[in-house]
């Protein structure tokens, strides 16, 4: 889920366990299943089925796997699924973006409704926390042992490239489309860096701090959302323990 430690959640993704990484699996699926009934099969022309197809493979998933979801959805009509965003707080005034794909919009808003109520949070409507983010893409680069900081900001400034941080990875901000996000990916890739991550992510401008019961109380929420695989993406603003 997004959080402003991006390198937290990338190191998060090898302690998954196997019911976990089926979980993610299905989630990224419908990703790239809306991609392909938005943009086609064709991932040279689809810059939102390559960013999925990225992100597929950034958690693992099996080639065979995204290719196989790939021709299965462009041979059926998956027009009923839409994108659907819910916005809300949580548990003292945490603010969350929950983001879901479905082909049951009723079913998708029971569940995320019934999530927040048992767990002291409250849906809004549409806008009523998102303004609180920023959207950006952003490509996250492993520093290796002769990474030079130097080429890499070059390489991202010909790339036009709206920012960049240096911190324990090399990090790359970009307009908040697929198009530039994919740009960078390839030029980066093609001049040996490895990507540990990227997409278009939305990013707080401010975190909220909670008690010890608090925490617990949101983080039951958070996976009580994560149940249905609806749900493909939860937002918040919740300050993370190590920064703490």
């Amino acid at each position: 889920m997004s959080g402003h430690s991006k390198w937290n959640n990338i190191k998060g993704r090898k302690e998954k366990s196997d019911a976990e990484r089926s979980k993610i699996f299905t989630k990224i699926g419908r990703e790239i299943m809306v991609a392909v009934k938005e943009g086609g099969a064709n991932i040279d022309s689809n810059s939102k089925l390559k960013m999925a197809i990225a992100k597929a493979r950034q958690y693992n998933m099996p080639n065979d796997r995204i290719n196989g979801i790939i021709k299965k959805n462009s041979e059926v009509d998956n027009s009923n699924f839409v994108e659907q965003t819910y916005e809300g707080y949580g548990v003292g005034g945490v603010a969350v973006v929950v983001k879901c794909f479905t082909d049951n919009k009723n079913r998708t808003s029971s569940d995320v409704k019934y999530a927040f109520d048992k767990y002291g949070g409250s849906l809004g409507s549409s806008g009523c926390v998102s303004y609180l983010f920023t959207s950006r893409g952003e490509i996250v680069i492993e520093k290796g042992e002769n990474f030079d900081s130097d080429k890499a900001i070059e390489l991202a400034i010909n790339l036009n490239a709206v920012d960049c941080i240096d911190e324990e990875v090399f990090t790359v901000i970009t307009e908040p489309n697929a198009s530039s996000v994919n740009e960078v990916v390839t030029a980066f890739e093609s001049e040996g860096y490895t990507i540990l991550s990227s997409g278009v992510e939305m990013v707080a401008s401010n975190y909220i701090k909670l008690s010890d019961s608090q925490r617990e109380t949101f983080n039951k929420m958070l996976d009580k959302l994560n149940e249905s695989d609806d749900v493909i993406d939860i937002i918040h603003n919740l300050e993370e323990e190590d920064d703490e």
